[in-house]
């Protein structure tokens, strides 16, 4: 089972449109997380500690969550996607997007 920790800000939008959409995948487990104080779900070190792989939708999100998860991140892959939040919760191209750019790192 692939274990992938989708983070954004929020955890509103973009990460869990890539929790619901990945989760169809077979032998994957997907969660969405975010990096504010007022996340849906907010990112913590055990979500860290469970992910094989966490993949971030903005470079600043890598960023913020290298700053404030250094220890727990040794010997994490971390991916950033590239995805700016200009996009509804299941919109149809935030799901085509989320797949072609994350979709790779499932296989």
């Amino acid at each position: 089972m692939r274990k992938l920790l989708f983070v954004c800000s929020e955890n509103r939008l973009r990460s869990p449109t890539a929790e619901a959409a990945f989760s169809e995948f077979s032998g994957v487990e997907a969660i969405g997380a975010g990096l504010n104080h007022d996340a849906q779900t907010p990112v913590s070190g055990d979500l860290i500690q469970w992910a094989d792989l966490i993949l971030v939708m903005e470079k600043s999100h890598r960023n913020k969550l290298t700053k404030k998860f250094r220890d727990q991140l040794r010997g994490k892959r971390v991916v950033v996607l590239g995805i700016p939040d200009e996009y509804e919760y299941m919109q149809p191209e935030l799901v085509s997007l989320l797949k072609v750019r994350a979709g790779r790192f499932v296989q």
